[in-house]
C-alpha cells in the first residue's frame, strides 16, 4: 500500500485516517443521536493502558484521557477485577439502602482532602451534579445570612463566578458557566449569579462591596465559585496570591468559598487536590470542593464534599437526591481508582511527568509553539496563531490524541500512570505539527 498521502503514528506506522468501518459507524450514529457533540473524530474499540484502538484496528496513544477521566489508563486489572466482582454482588440498590462502597469512599474522600471533622460527601454522576449540589447549598446557606430574607425586606443572597469558568451544562451548572456562546440560548439563567472578571482582586472586592439596602445595593454574597486552574478556558492557573486573597474576602464577609475540582482533582495536578497545592492557593482551605471526572477511573462519579457539620447540615432528607448517586458498582470503581493512584505513587507520577512533558514541548523546538503552561498532567501548549483544531487533526492522524481547548491551544492530560517513554514520544508526535498550518 502507497503511504504518499497516509498519516504514521507514533511509531511511524502507517495510520488510516478513517477507515471503512468507522465511517459505517459514524454513518449509523449520524442517524441515532442528537447533534450536540458533532460528527465524533473516530469509533474507539478498546483500550490497554494509555493506548487506545478504534474499529478499524489503529492505534492511539491517549493524552487526553476522556477528557481527565481515564485516571489510571484503560483496562487496569485491578479497576477491572474491582468493578467485575461489585457488578456480581450487586450494582443498584437505591438510596434508601447504604452499601459499604459507598461508606467507605465518602470517608476515603474526607481524608483526602483534609476536610475536618463533621465534614459529608454528596454523591453525584458528574461534574455538573457536583456543581449543581454545590450551588443549592449554597443558596441555603445564604438564607441564612442577614439582610437575605425577602419575605422580611431583604435581597436574595448572590453566588459570584468568575469570566472564563467553566461549571457544567446542566441549568444551575451553566447560570455559573461564563462562556456567553454555550448560555445565551437557554438564558434566562438562574437568578443572583453575577460574574467579575478572572485574578482581578479589585473586580472581586467591587463585587462584595455592592451589597446594602437602598434602591442599588444588592442582597449579601453567599459563595464564589473557582476553578484554581480554568480548563475549558485553556488550562489558564487563576495564581495563589488572587485565591488567598478571595478566601479572604470571603472570610470577612461570611461567604462560601467553592473550588471546582471537577477537573484537577484527584491527583491529576500533582497533589489529591488542586488546592492542596500551595503555588496554585496559597494554602488556603475551601468551604465546598466539588470532584468528578477522574475519581471512579471511567465510570460515571461526581459530588461535593462540605468542609465541616454546621455547613453539611443544610441538606435535609428530601433537599436534594439522584437515584444512581453512591451507587455501589460507581464506588466500588472509585475505591479501585483511588488505591492505583495510591498504591502506584501516580500523585507523584503525575508531578514528575508533567515536568517533563511541559520542559520537553519547550525545548523540542518546534515554531508553532509560543510557551507551554499547566500543573502535574494538565498541560496546555499556546501557539503562535488559531490553528488548534487543525494541529490536534494533525496529530491524531499521527496517533497522538490531544485537545484543542481554545483556538490557539492544545490540553493535554493522559492517564496518570503515563511513563516517561510514552511522554518522549509524544513531545515527538507534537514536534512535527506543520508550523504552517491553517487557522481554523
Amino acid at each position: 500500500m502507497s503511504t504518499e498521502n497516509t498519516a504514521h503514528n507514533a511509531a511511524g506506522e502507517p495510520l488510516e485516517t478513517l477507515g471503512e468501518t468507522g465511517a459505517a459507524w459514524l454513518g449509523e450514529y449520524s442517524q441515532v443521536h442528537m447533534n450536540v457533540f458533532g460528527t465524533p473524530l473516530r469509533v474507539m474499540d478498546h483500550g490497554q493502558g494509555t493506548r487506545v484502538w478504534d474499529v478499524d484496528g489503529n492505534e492511539y496513544l491517549d493524552f487526553l484521557a476522556g477528557i481527565a477521566v481515564n485516571s489510571v489508563g484503560y483496562a487496569h486489572p485491578t479497576w477491572v477485577q474491582a468493578v467485575a466482582e461489585q457488578a456480581a454482588k450487586v450494582a443498584h440498590v437505591s438510596n434508601y439502602f447504604a452499601t459499604e462502597p459507598q461508606i467507605r469512599l465518602a470517608a476515603r474522600l474526607v481524608e483526602l482532602a483534609g476536610a475536618p471533622e463533621g465534614s459529608h460527601v454528596y454523591f453525584g454522576n458528574s461534574g455538573a451534579e457536583g456543581n449543581e449540589a454545590a450551588i443549592k447549598l449554597a443558596k441555603l446557606y445564604g438564607r441564612t445570612l442577614p439582610g437575605a430574607t425577602p419575605s422580611m425586606g431583604g435581597k436574595p443572597a448572590r453566588i459570584i463566578a468568575l469570566s472564563h469558568g467553566f461549571h457544567g451544562r446542566t441549568l444551575g451548572a451553566l447560570s455559573a458557566t461564563w462562556k456567553p456562546a454555550i448560555r445565551k440560548a437557554f438564558e434566562p439563567l438562574v437568578p443572583n449569579i453575577e460574574f467579575v472578571e478572572a485574578s482581578d482582586v479589585a473586580a472581586l472586592r467591587e463585587a462584595f462591596a455592592q451589597t446594602g439596602p437602598g434602591r442599588y445595593g444588592k442582597g449579601p454574597v453567599a459563595a464564589v465559585i473557582m476553578e484554581l486552574i480554568q480548563g475549558e478556558a485553556g488550562v489558564r492557573p487563576l495564581g495563589a496570591d488572587y485565591v488567598k486573597a478571595a478566601r479572604a474576602m470571603c472570610d470577612e464577609h461570611g461567604a462560601l468559598l467553592i473550588i471546582d475540582e471537577v477537573q484537577t482533582g484527584m491527583g491529576r495536578t500533582g497533589s489529591w487536590f488542586a488546592f492542596q497545592r500551595e503555588d496554585l492557593s496559597g494554602g488556603i482551605t475551601p468551604d465546598i470542593v466539588t470532584f468528578a471526572k477522574g475519581v471512579a477511573g471511567g465510570f460515571p462519579m461526581g459530588g461535593m464534599i462540605a468542609f465541616g457539620a454546621k455547613l453539611s447540615a443544610l441538606f435535609t432528607p428530601g433537599s436534594h437526591g439522584s437515584t444512581f448517586a453512591g451507587n455501589p458498582l460507581a464506588a466500588a470503581a472509585a475505591l479501585a481508582t483511588i488505591d492505583i493512584i495510591d498504591g502506584e505513587n501516580l500523585v507523584a507520577n503525575a508531578e514528575a511527568r508533567g515536568i517533563q512533558l511541559r520542559d520537553g514541548i519547550a525545548a523540542c523546538g518546534n515554531p508553532l509553539f509560543d510557551s507551554v503552561r499547566g500543573r502535574g498532567l494538565l498541560d496546555a501548549v499556546q501557539l503562535t496563531h488559531p490553528c488548534a483544531h487543525a494541529a490536534m487533526a494533525w496529530a491524531l492522524e499521527h496517533g497522538l490524541i490531544v485537545n484543542a481547548v481554545a483556538p490557539d491551544a492544545l490540553r493535554m492530560a493522559p492517564p496518570l500512570n503515563v511513563t516517561a517513554e510514552e511522554v518522549d514520544e509524544a513531545i515527538a508526535v507534537l514536534a512535527r505539527i506543520p508550523a504552517d498550518l491553517p487557522n481554523d
